[in-house]
């Protein structure tokens, strides 16, 4: 299982409730899920009702079958107060993609502001920055 983001992936689905998402196919000019994840992958997922007006962003998880399917494993935000959105019927559209509050950015001045620890790994050779306690300096651990 790897969390994998891909660009240019949207599908539909006609999924009424709060579980797991049945995937309907490519829409047009778009890829599949099932191109660019594995069985049991994680991605950042939306899903947008514009028949109803609901949305939904969240970590899910991918299981490839007759269908495939999203689980919506960790919802992020929503139109339901940030909470699974009870979708109703109609087709909509699920798509990979990349939430805000995952992000990392410059601010206006070219800084960059990470919350939680870093490492770098190239297999051989790490740097694990664990934390920062503000009268010694950078801890390496």
């Amino acid at each position: 299982m790897a969390l994998v983001i891909a660009d240019r992936v949207r599908e539909t689905t006609t999924t009424t409730g709060t579980g797991t998402v049945n995937l309907g196919g490519a829409v047009s000019n778009f890829e599949t899920f099932t191109a660019n994840l594995s069985n049991s992958d994680t991605t950042y997922y939306s899903i947008v009702d514009n028949t109803n007006g609901a949305f939904e962003v969240g970590l899910g998880t991918f299981a490839t079958g007759s269908p495939n399917t999203l689980a919506r494993t960790t919802v992020i935000a929503s139109s339901n107060s940030n909470s699974a959105v009870n979708f109703g019927s109609g087709t909509k559209d699920v798509f990979i993609t990349i939430p805000a509050t995952k992000m990392i950015v410059k601010d206006a001045s070219g800084n960059v502001s990470i919350d939680g620890d870093v490492t770098v790994s190239d297999g051989t050779n790490d740097l694990d920055v664990a934390s920062h306690d503000g009268t010694n300096g950078l801890k390496l651990g």
